[in-house]
This record gives structure tokens, sequence and C-alpha cells, in this order.
């Protein structure tokens, strides 16, 4: 058991004088995290690097700003007041749910923006609308419609920017500002060039079209989601009105969307389809090209997800071949890890084919994969690929599952240099010879500094949000809670990570109420080093000890350690967490009796399991937006973990929380949104009526018209208010 609670409890126990730290502060402006920057980008050229930043009157409407590497100074570039003229932006439903399944909900103004090949121009949507930006000249409005634009980029050139619009896929020559309308047969059911909800919520595409290098054709989806079931989901407003809304949402074991791949051509409009095989019940993964423009690339996910074909398809449909297919047992993972070489024999492709994601080279005519990196430890994404000098540059968790760091191998393989230095989470742009740092660790808020890329010495910052006094955060840093990582053993002998907050002043003798907070959930790591100012800092504050614990499913420590959960869900993440629990008794400043649980979306779902599963262990829960019947949530998401429902076993009753119920006796606070789009009201509707009907007295907070998010300051705080409000009376 490694640790270090005894340096933190040392300082805990000294006294200190701080400006209370309340809820109010925590949600309010400007964040208590300090600067903040969004979108973070360097032109191609490199001499150019542009984020973007909230407002001072309202954080969360963005506009886009310059950072002026010679002056050490940023800019604004757009205001994106003067180009909404001074209306509120008003979204489509297919952008909201778009930003829904994004997790920018709430955010508005300029939420993406691209640089031109030539690093000449900037284009962004904003308000439905897309508008381009010569550097050093006025901005040019490409669009101007009553309805909304999505899924805005430039081509590969430049010379024509793309949108989906009414479910078509559209081009506007930037020059010449011709549109023209590429694709049809957009029905009610029927889209073009868009991601389905699954796709968007469950596998990471967010769309449904694809450039080929040389601009001349456009691959696309289809998509024909006519049998997939509707749902009625009932939007209940703040101001008492009522909304029906009728929702296709594919519940586990029901019909998915049916999917066909086109090739349209830019000059003249004609389609060509392409045979994504017989088998329409897959998944469209990920749709890429070949650099000579004449292959389609597409990756087809089975339904069980245990097995992914990358096929090689020719533009006009006339041929196709399975390059590679990677199997697993428990699942496959989808990632974005594909590039080519320059001269196109080669691709760079990630695979978990021994249990841990890493690096190989494929070549393109006989698929062979040559590994470039190995061991018990997760690649996590590539960062730059520098062929003139043979060397890749990667982010990943060589040396700790909860720390990121930036590291680069030549390209055929060899010795790994790691270049980040600090202890903490670096995300990692790379540049020619330097590379912007996005950093922040348990002592230092999210920075981002400009670094070089040989030794990893600092050149300059952006962004340096240094911990001082005047901080947003400095005059509450004394009375900080005091925050300690170490690991415990799982039942298996697997090591569970955990990040604990313990109270600023703790009494000598003196036993203290913990909650355990958890997410649980497969992909849902939790345990990272990094900043951390949110709810669990509260609750700290305020007497509580507050553990953090990484049960075995979670991602980042291979997929043997995530396939736990395979079948499994409500089980050995419920084991993890009583062990938690049982190590948190062990502490002589732990009151044993006295134990609670609080967790949003899955971790609202580990709450309610918990309690349910070990109510001698946790007597006080607040469930926040929980799924509580498997058979509610989405395909694509839940026969991954559980199989299809239609399996053999009891695997869907076994995980279900209602087969538990009649074990509940502590202290229930159920919270949802009631216009939750993902993971629907029906869950706690379902639970409400189970314990009514057991007479299982329980709490209640609804939100109406919040989406699973439960987003806005005010909401937010009324929400984190009533949680606080119910641990002080339940566990103290």
């Amino acid at each position: 058991m490694k640790t270090i609670l005894a340096a933190a409890l040392l300082a805990a126990s000294m006294p200190a004088v701080a400006e209370e730290f309340t809820i109010d502060r925590l949600v309010a402006g400007p964040s208590i995290n300090g600067s903040s920057m969004r979108g973070l980008q360097m032109s191609p050229d490199g001499k150019r690097i542009t984020f973007l930043r909230g407002k001072e009157s309202n954080r969360n409407q963005l506009d886009l700003w310059e950072f002026d590497t010679k002056s050490g100074k940023a800019k604004l570039l757009i205001d994106s007041n003067v180009l909404l003229g001074g209306k509120k932006e008003e979204l489509s439903e297919e952008e909201k749910a778009r930003r829904e399944r994004q997790r920018i909900g709430g955010i508005s103004g300029i939420t993406r923006y691209f640089w031109s090949k030539d690093s000449k121009s900037l284009m962004f949507p904003v308000g439905g609308d897309v508008y381009v930006l010569p550097l050093g000249g006025k901005v040019k409005r490409l669009t101007d419609t009553p309805e909304f634009e999505t899924d805005i980029r430039f081509s590969p050139k430049s010379t024509y920017v793309s949108f989906v619009r009414n479910r078509e896929v559209y081009i506007v020559n930037v020059k010449t500002g011709e549109e023209t309308k590429l694709t049809s047969g957009s029905t009610d059911t029927i889209a073009n060039g868009m991601a389905e909800f699954v796709a968007q919520e469950e596998l990471g595409r967010f769309t449904g079209y694809w450039w080929s290098p040389d601009e001349t054709k456009v691959a696309f989806e289809q998509f024909d989601e006519s049998d997939v079931i509707i749902k009625d989901r009932y939007e209940v407003k703040g101001d008492g009105s009522v909304t029906s809304i009728k929702q296709r949402y594919p519940e586990a074991g029901t019909t998915n969307v049916t999917y066909k791949l086109g090739v349209v051509s830019v000059a003249d409009k004609s389609v060509d389809w392409i045979d994504a095989g017989g088998d329409q019940d897959t998944y469209l993964g990920r749709v890429n090209w070949t650099p000579d423009s004449q292959t389609v690339i597409y990756q087809r996910l089975n339904r069980p997800q245990t097995q992914l074909d990358m096929v090689l398809a020719a533009a006009d449909g006339s041929s196709q071949r399975t390059l590679l297919t990677e199997q697993s047992d428990i699942w496959v993972n989808l990632h974005n890890i594909l590039r080519f070489t320059n001269d196109g024999n080669n691709m760079l492709w990630a695979s978990e084919r021994t249990g841990f994601r890493h690096l190989y080279n494929v070549n393109m005519e006989t698929g062979e994969a040559t590994p470039i990196t190995s061991g018990d430890w997760v690649v996590s994404s590539v960062n730059r690929v520098d062929e003139e000098n043979g060397t890749i540059y990667f982010s990943g968790f060589k040396d700790s599952p909860i720390e990121s760091h930036l590291y680069s191998v030549p390209m055929a393989g060899g010795d790994i240099t790691r270049i980040t230095k600090e202890e903490g989470w670096h995300g990692a742009r790379v540049g020619d010879g330097f590379f912007i740092d996005n950093f922040s660790s348990p002592t230092q808020p999210p920075q981002i500094v400009v670094k070089d890329l040989k030794d990893g010495a600092v050149r300059f910052a952006i962004n340096e949000n240094k911990l001082d006094d005047s901080h947003p955060y400095g005059k509450y840093i004394d009375g900080a809670a005091k925050q300690s990582f170490g690991t415990i053993k799982a039942s298996d002998g697997s090591d569970l990570y955990y990040r604990l907050y313990l109270p600023p002043s703790m009494e000598e003798g003196k036993k203290y109420p913990a909650i355990m907070a958890p997410y649980g959930g497969p992909h849902g790591q939790s345990v990272r080093k990094t900043w951390s100012v949110n709810f669990n800092e509260i609750l700290a504050r305020k007497g509580f000890v507050v553990m953090v614990l990484d049960n075995r499913g979670m991602w980042n420590r291979g997929i043997e350690f995530e396939g736990h959960i395979k079948n499994a869900m409500g089980t050995v993440e419920v084991e993890d967490q009583v062990t938690g629990a049982n190590y948190l008794k062990t502490l002589d400043f732990i009151d044993g009796d006295k134990i609670g649980m609080w967790g949003w979306s899955y971790g609202g779902y580990m709450t309610i399991i918990n309690m349910f599963k070990a109510p001698d262990v946790f007597k006080a829960g607040v469930s926040v937006a929980p799924v509580t019947d498997w058979r509610l949530y989405d395909t694509a998401y839940t026969e991954r973990y559980l199989s299809h429902p239609n399996d053999p076993g009891n695997v869907y009753e076994n995980s279900s929380v209602f087969k538990y119920a009649d074990n509940f006796k502590g202290d229930l606070l159920l919270i949802h949104g009631m216009a939750d789009d993902n993971v629907f009201f029906d869950n706690a509707v379902k639970l409400m009526a189970t314990l009514q009907k057991e007479g299982k007295p329980f709490e209640l907070m609804t939100y109406p018209g919040k989406k699973h998010g439960i987003r806005g300051e005010n909401t937010r705080k009324h929400l984190w208010k009533l949680a606080l409000d119910f641990f002080e009376r339940k566990l103290k």
C-alpha cells in the first residue's frame, strides 16, 4: 500500500486562517481555476497561436484571440458580439444535440474555428452561419440563411468551406461565394453527411462526411433511422410548459440505423456507392482517405464490438479489400491514430493486440504490422510524425497511469525518450522544434507554456496562470483541502489508484465522516494528477474526508483491466468501492459508520447500486442523472459492455439496480434533469415508482428544462447546495 498521508495529515493539523470558499464562488465567474483557454491551435506554418477565451462578463461566451510570440501578449481577433449583432444566439435542435454530445452545452459565441492550409485565413461558425477572416483584412460572411449550418470546416486546400444544412452536404467557394448542394435525398429519417446519435455519443465520431485530399470528392455517410424506435421525451421547462419530443433512441437490443457509404464528385455531384458489407447490423467507426485520393479507408465494427475490419475501397466503388482486422474477446476500442508516410506506402496505426495500445507500422500492401512501441502501458495519441528526422512524438502513460507525458520514439522503434518533466498531466501540440504544453497538476492550475522539443526547456508562457495572491483562488489557498494520492489492492491483486481530500484543519482524536466520489464506469478515469477544485473540495472544507477511487474497469490500464466489467456491471465496481471504504475505516480519523457516496451519470448508477448492494457500508448517497436499468440505455454503449439483451444469462437483470432494491435502507437524494436526452428521465421515474411501491423513503430534486449536464450557474449553485445540505443532515 503506497500513500503520502502522513505529510498531508501533518499539514492538515496546522491552523490556518483563510477566506471561506463557498459554492457561490465555486460556480461564479471569473473561473476559480484562473485564466483559461479553449481550442488552442497553431497555424499550419507554426507562426501563430490562437485560442478561444470567454468574455469577462460571460465566461461561457467565447471570442477568438491570438497570442503574439514576440510581445508575449494576447490580443482579441474576433468579438463574437460583433458577429451576432448584439442578438442572442439561437441554436437549432440538431446543434443543441450535437453540442450536448460534445459536452459543450451551454457554451456560445465562437465554439470552433479552423485555419486555412496556407495560414492566411481563419474560418468559424457563429449563430449557424459561416464567417472567414483573412489575416489583416475584414471578416467575410459566407452564409446568411435562416437554417442552421453544422459541422462546418475548410476543405483540405481551403478552396471551399463545407457544412451540413437540412441533413445535406453543401460547399461554398471561399473566393466566389458560390454555394453548391452536393448531396440529395434526405427526409425526416434519412440524413446525408451526418453522424447518428450513437456515433456521436458512444463512438467518438461527430462527422458524417470526409474530403479527399485533392478536394475533388467527398465521402459521406447516409443513414436511415426509420427503424429506430421512437421515444416520447417530455421536456418540462422552467415556465411550467411541457413539450413532448419524439426522439429516435436505440435502446439496448433494439434496431440501430442502417447506413450507406457514398462518394460524391465535387465537379458534377455524381455519386458512387461503396459496398459496406451485407451485414447492416454494424457500426461505421471511422473513415479516411489515402494520400492519393483514390481510396477510401473505412473501419467497420461489428455490433458486439469484438471485431474491427479496416477496408480499403476504390473511390468509384469498383473494388475493395480488407487491409487488417482487430479482434478481442472483450471489446475493440476505437481511436483516431492513423497517419500515412509521405510516400503512402505505410501507415502508422495503434492496436491493443498485446493487451495494451501501442504503435505499429502497417504495410499498405500486405497489412503486416510491425511494432514501434511495446510494454505494459498505453499510448494515448500521436502528436507529430517527423519523417525528416525519423521521429514520432506521442502522448501516453509509460511512467504512470495517472500522469500523461509527451514522449518521442524513432519511427523504426527503439528507445523512448520522455520530453515533459513535471509530475502531472501534459497535453501537447507539437510544432517544428517546439511544443505547446497544456499542463496542470494538483498544485498548478491549468497553464499553457511553449517549450523546446529537445529538452523540454521553457521558451515562454502563453498562460502562466501562476497561483499567487492575484489568482482567483489565491485568497482561498490557505484553507484548501489537503490532497494525497495512493493505491490499495483489489481482491485480484490489482492496484487501485485513489485521490484523497482531507479537511484543512483536522482536530486530533476527532473522527470525520467520509464520502466516496467515483465515476466508476468504463473510459471514466477520475484519478489523475491534475488540478481539481470542485464539489469534492467544498465537501472537504466542510469537514468530510473525500475519496475518489478508480475501480477495475477504468481505461489507460490496458484492455484486461478494463474488461473486468464485461457482462458484469455492478459487480467488481461495487467490490472495489467497498474495498476503498474498508480502507478508510482503518484510518483512525474516519467514522466508519458514516460513509456516503455521490456520483453523476455512471457515478449516479454507482451510488445507487453500492447503496443497494452494500447497505451496511454506504449510509447516504447523492445520485445525479443515473442509469437504473441498462435496457433503457443505448445500444452502442450498453451492448459493448453487457452484450445483447437476448444473449444467454441474466446479465441485464444482474446489472440493474432494481434486483437489489429490497436491501435499500439508507438515505438517498435522487437528482435528474427533466429534459435529459442521454440518460432519459425514465430511469429516475422507474426508480421512484419502485421505491414508492416498496415504501422506501428517499429525497428527490428534478430540474425543468435541463439535460444530462444540468448546466447553468444558478442551477449548479442550487444543486451543489442541495447536495451539501443533504450530507450535512445525513452524515454529521
